[in-house]
Parts: structure tokens; C-alpha cells; sequence
């Protein structure tokens, strides 16, 4: 893959954005965007951003976890099963 082939100009998206956006759709890679020779937007097909959008959330939670495990604030897995089953019998009374 070489990237300066998807680093495209504002003048270039101007002139050209139905041919950029089938670009973007047949290779699910973005393109960066630039103005004045600075990059300043990314483009990116639908995709792609909700498959990047759903790879943060995880990383989110992943984080969130080994930082509860780092704090002390997990509970080991039999713990867990012995509170949800203590749980039901007490609704089941």
C-alpha cells in the first residue's frame, strides 16, 4: 500500500469527489485530505468508520477492565456465578 497515493488536495476533491468517493468504496482505504499542503480531513467509506468506531469501543473496554483488575474491583468468575445463582434462588422463594 502506498499512502501518497491516498493523500488527495481540496482542489482535487473539488474537481474529482465522485471519483474519490468510488476509490474509497472499492478500497475501503481513506484518504487524507489536504489544504494549503496541511492535512486536514480524512475520508473514509461508511464501513470502514463503523468498523474503526466499533474497534475503539472495545479498546475502551478492554481498558476500562484491566484498570478495575489494577484497582481491585474485578470478581473472579465463580464468585459472579455463585451471586447470580444466589440471586435467583432468592426470587424463586
Amino acid at each position: 500500500m502506498n499512502i501518497t497515493s491516498d493523500i488527495k488536495s481540496v482542489t482535487y476533491l473539488k474537481s474529482k469527489a465522485a471519483d474519490l468517493l468510488n476509490q474509497i468504496n472499492e478500497t475501503h482505504r481513506p484518504v487524507i485530505i489536504t489544504q494549503n499542503g496541511e492535512p486536514r480531513a480524512v475520508l473514509q467509506d461508511p464501513k470502514s468508520y463503523e468498523n474503526m468506531r466499533n474497534a475503539i469501543g472495545i479498546l475502551k473496554l478492554v481498558s476500562q477492565g484491566e484498570s478495575d483488575i489494577k484497582n481491585g474491583k474485578a470478581k473472579s468468575q465463580e464468585d459472579v456465578f455463585k451471586d447470580i445463582e444466589n440471586s435467583l434462588k432468592e426470587k424463586l422463594k
